[in-house]
């Protein structure tokens, strides 16, 4: 389908007036997907006052009252992103170098035109951001989308598969002792989670021992962090549920699940991040997908990404691939797998992996995560609870986010068409609120 245009005229000329935050705003006529599951509540007004909304209903009057005319508009609240990384893409790479307050407030920004209000950078943290920069940034005192940590993610001794990818900021221990003090450290920075890489990825790596994530699960209990894993196999996921695991961060990709499994995830209330997006984007640019060519994709890219991916040289190299049909069939399976885990009454978070390479669009990867949710079986109401209020809940910021209802704050995006009808329109963005008011691009792009 054609997307709008309208997106990226809008993401620069947002703006709003120095007496926002004084002057009540009343949004008139919207239909308002609230997050809560419901179905939409249409030719309804929504009040604004400061960064918090007062009340939705309709034919709602204020004194004094800016009147916004959102007849046609759709109103939901702003996506999350439970599993994204920040930071280190610049260009065609990814670096350590390239972790400096400047990109990650252009890539935070990224997110907040593409409608993402917060995400949560799974274990790649570095030390920069804990000077004051993520919490501010939460608080919404700096510009973009809210940024929460995992902190410093745990691998393999002497080789975390982070370390691939540049994420060389991560604990990697073998022993008791070590892994206690290294959670103490770690827990003084107040991260949503603790992150631990159990997985060979493919062969190409030792896969964490059993001993050793059940100690990092133990010693992080003990300081009420919860543990969130990257997995590939469901071997894996029913031991890491039986060691305590909080929340299963991958797909399992290498067969279908057992009933066993999910009892046993739902007896556990284990949280669910399917993170499709990141196995479409290791084989999609092969097949030439329609969106590859599109506006709203190419502008989520760093420099020189587009020319890369749409290259026949790049897709012919992703094609021939020895894993191009292991991840393929990966991610057949993580559909299948995803349907059955939602319906089994599992809570599913949205996350995407975006950020972690210059080939996972930072942004549109929420979008595309949507579209996946969608094809695996869930409906586009379904898709949406799951990227708002749900993620809301495993970020623990349901007070304030992920849901439009008075008293919350008013992080919003407007649509352009109805995503309910054909999910694809969440892409049609024509505004972004955060703090009862319209967001301002501060990125020039």
């Amino acid at each position: 389908m054609k997307r709008t245009a309208c997106f990226f005229i809008a993401s620069l000329a947002l703006s709003f007036s120095c007496n926002a935050q004084e002057t009540p705003v009343l949004l008139r006529h919207a239909r308002i997907i609230d997050g809560n599951g419901g179905r939409p509540a249409e030719n309804v007004d929504m009040l604004l006052r400061g960064d918090r909304i007062a009340a939705i209903g309709s034919n709602l009057q204020a004194k004094d009252a800016t009147i916004v005319d959102m007849s046609g508009k759709t109103i939901m609240p702003a996506l999350i992103s439970a599993h994204s990384h920040i930071g280190y893409v610049k260009g065609n790479g990814s670096s350590p170098a390239n972790y400096t307050r400047d990109n990650l407030l252009l890539q935070l920004d990224r997110y907040e035109r593409y409608g993402v209000g917060a995400l949560l950078c799974m274990g790649t943290d570095r030390p920069l951001i804990f000077s004051g920069f993520r919490d501010s940034s939460r608080a919404g005192l700096l510009p973009g989308a809210r940024l929460y940590s995992a902190g410093f993610g745990f691998g393999m001794p002497g080789n975390p598969p982070a370390a691939a990818f540049g994420f060389d900021k991560t604990f990697t221990s073998g022993d008791d002792p070590e892994i206690a003090k290294q959670i103490n450290a770690l827990a003084k920075l107040k991260p949503e989670v603790v992150k631990i890489w159990v997985d060979d990825f493919g062969g190409s790596n030792p896969k964490m021992p059993e001993p050793v994530y059940r100690a990092i699960i133990r010693e992080a209990h003990k300081h009420h962090l919860r543990v969130a894993a990257h997995l590939y196999y469901l071997a894996d996921a029913g031991k890491l549920i039986d060691a305590g695991i909080d929340i299963i961060a991958h797909s399992i990709r290498d067969m279908d699940i057992d009933e066993s499994t999910l009892k046993k995830m739902k007896e556990k209330h284990i949280m669910y991040i399917p993170t499709l997006s990141r196995d479409a984007f290791e084989f999609m640019y092969a097949d030439n997908p329609a969106w590859l060519h599109d506006d709203f994709f190419k502008a989520s890219l760093e420099p020189g990404v587009y020319e890369m991916v749409s290259s026949k040289a790049f897709q012919d190299k992703m094609r021939n691939a020895p894993s191009y049909g292991t991840i393929k069939a990966g991610l057949a399976t993580a559909l299948r797998n995803l349907k059955k885990i939602h319906d089994a009454g599992i809570t599913v978070v949205m996350g995407t992996d975006s950020g972690a390479t210059p080939t996972r669009a930072e942004g549109f990867a929420e979008h595309l995560e949507l579209q996946l949710m969608v094809q695996a079986g869930l409906t586009p109401l379904e898709a949406i609870t799951v990227s708002t209020k749900n993620a809301a809940q495993l970020l623990r910021c349901d007070k304030d986010y992920g849901t439009l209802e008075a008293g919350k704050k008013a992080d919003f995006v407007v649509l352009g068409q109805n995503p309910l009808t054909d999910i694809h329109n969440t892409e049609t963005i024509e505004e972004v609120w955060k703090n009862g008011k319209k967001a301002t691009s501060q990125a020039s792009h």
